[in-house]
């Protein structure tokens, strides 16, 4: 059985563009996997916890020597880490704020990335032969030929973090101009169509 795990961040609910960006990828990805699983973790409004003193003290303290405080201190991010680990293909969906990822994410991430769990002692990556797929919902247009493309910071850096734990098949959709439609030139399923292709062949 495939497994997806679902990633999302924006606040924005239904006037989200990523979030639509989702459920368009996700009902491709179920007609091509009836009978895979799928998990969400939605980072909006559920107040994931950045890294704090305690936090790093509890994760540089070996399993064995960790107190019962220290334990419940990572006891989320074991949580996260197990659903990455138990998942085949990866989704992420994030607007992009001042050029990078949101907060939220951020967080997320550093509550994945762990020496000798995701993160090999040796600094290698741990999580082989899985994929993942980041749909990308930005005001600025970041593909190739743009006056902008050195801009492109959250999906280089979302790449970059992936590749470190060891998933190398990575591919952005990448849905540039989104302020179009919140300044009412484009409607969401205009905006939404012109991704479908992509949707569909990525989720196959």
């Amino acid at each position: 059985m495939t497994r997806l795990l679902v990633i999302e961040t924006s606040p924005r609910g239904d006037a989200s563009v990523s979030r639509h960006m989702t459920r368009h990828f996700v009902r491709h990805w179920q007609a091509a996997h009836p009978d895979g699983e799928i998990t969400r973790r939605d980072l909006a409004g559920t107040g994931l916890a950045f890294v704090t003193g305690p936090w790093l003290e509890a994760y540089f303290t070996p399993p064995g020597q960790q107190s019962a405080s220290m334990k419940e201190t990572l006891r989320l991010s074991d949580e996260l880490v197990t659903e990455l680990l138990m998942t085949d293909h990866l989704l992420i969906a994030t607007p992009v704020y001042n050029y990078n990822v949101p907060a939220s994410l951020k967080a997320w991430i550093d509550h994945i990335v762990r020496k000798g769990v995701t993160l090999g002692i040796d600094g290698k990556g741990l999580l082989i032969g899985k994929r993942a797929t980041v749909l990308v919902a930005s005001g600025g247009v970041y593909t190739e030929g743009s006056p902008i493309r050195d801009r492109d910071i959250a999906s280089q850096y979302l790449k970059l973090i992936l590749g470190v734990i060891g998933i190398a098949d990575v591919e952005v959709i990448a849905g540039g101009g989104a302020k179009a439609v919140d300044l009412g030139q484009e409607t969401m399923d205009e905006f939404i169509g012109r991704l479908m292709p992509d949707f569909s062949r990525i989720a196959a």
